[in-house]
């Protein structure tokens, strides 16, 4: 059963948001630090001041509810989604996951041009029906009863596309755990998924790299992985300890996201505001927040981890649907050699963008949107 949904978050949960920002009590960093030893503390404190002076998540809510959102139980719990029908006579199903930490925000401005591109000056016939899902334990999904990951995901997400909403064939993008989740609904279910577009590498081949370019890549993978893996090792093991501090710091879970969202994206000079709003930035850790998900979605790594970190099993791969590659320079995970990635993948498109990081839908949307547009070109569905 489908249930429309809209987002009307009580007043009271904003002001005690706001409240805990603006009687946090700061702390020292570094003299040399910038961002060197994560979320620069001087950014914080001017990010706060603006979060309890000027942002309006009220403007962000109409943002969400301009939008047809919907609840359906899928597998015992609430799975929310956006679903925007596309112009014309027969707009092909796209289904966009997010990943962590990331949220429905990172494709708000895209769903029109995805769905209505006669209005951007495009084809109605290239329009699509999108469908953008919270994952579940993420933000407006309810959380499953312990942490699942990315395969159990796509399961729901394809039963969400098929069983749910009723159609026959889509396709899939995703960026971070997205990218994960396009490559287990592309594996499971080839029936169903007709194609997958994808902007990052997490998935592993069990047989591992092959020849001297490959094996260069994979150590220059690990070293340059060491200083990231401070949060995903905490996630993945001890989520819930973490969770004590993060859920009574609306500034720690800030910080948290904001070191990300620096630290993988194609800024310039240091500048995260090069390529983010404080509003963009806000509302995406917000709807951490009103939601009270920090904690469940962090289960995603855990979840992961169960089901057997990055590695796919060997008997099916190559994965045999169509596959589009857009590699964009700045993505924190470097991608392997293509002759790595044609040992997972069916690939179709190979597109080495110019520009753009990790956050591809929020850095680099109108490349991300043209290069769905002209994969969808040659799929046959």
């Amino acid at each position: 059963m489908i249930r429309p949904f809209k987002i009307n978050i009580s007043n009271k949960i904003i002001e005690e948001i706001n409240t805990k920002v603006a009687n946090y009590s700061w702390h020292e960093m570094p003299e040399d630090g910038g961002w060197n030893y994560g979320t620069n503390l001087d950014y914080m404190k001017e990010i706060s001041k603006y979060w309890i002076e000027k942002f309006d998540w009220r403007k962000t809510e109409e943002k969400i509810n301009k939008f047809r959102n919907f609840k359906t139980n899928i597998n015992g719990f609430d799975v929310h989604f956006i679903q925007e029908k596309g112009s014309g006579t027969n707009p092909r199903p796209l289904l966009l996951s997010h990943g962590w930490p990331g949220s429905i925000i990172e494709f708000l401005h895209i769903i029109d041009q995805l769905a209505h591109p006669e209005k951007y000056g495009g084809k109605k016939e290239d329009a699509f029906d999108v469908i953008v899902p919270s994952l579940p334990g993420f933000g407006f999904s309810s959380r499953p009863p312990k942490p699942i990951g990315p395969r159990k995901m796509a399961n729901i997400f394809n039963s969400l596309m098929i069983k749910v909403l009723g159609y026959k064939k889509y396709l899939a993008q995703g960026g971070d755990f997205g990218g994960t989740i396009a490559t287990w609904l592309a594996y499971d279910f080839p029936k169903n998924c007709a194609a997958i577009h994808i902007n990052i590498l997490i998935v592993r081949h069990p047989d591992g790299s092959q020849n001297k370019k490959e094996k260069e890549w994979e150590e220059r993978f690990k070293k340059n992985q060491m200083i990231e893996d401070g949060y995903r090792t905490q996630q993945a093991t001890k989520p819930q300890t973490l969770s004590y501090a993060m859920m009574d710091s609306p500034v720690g879970v800030a910080a948290w996201i904001i070191e990300k969202m620096h630290g993988w994206s194609d800024i310039k000079d240091n500048n995260i505001e090069s390529v983010y709003s404080k509003d963009s930035l806000l509302s995406n850790i917000m709807v951490y927040l009103v939601t009270k998900t920090f904690n469940t979605a962090s289960w995603i790594y855990y979840g992961r981890r169960e089901e057997g970190g990055r590695l796919l099993p060997k008997k099916g791969l190559p994965i045999k649907i169509p596959t589009a590659i857009a590699l964009f320079p700045k993505e924190y995970l470097e991608w392997a050699p293509r002759s790595y990635v044609e040992r997972i993948y069916n690939i179709q498109r190979w597109t080495k963008m110019k520009k753009g990081g990790h956050f591809a839908a929020l850095e680099q949307p109108d490349l991300l949107v043209k290069d769905i547009r002209e994969f969808a070109k040659i799929l046959n569905f």
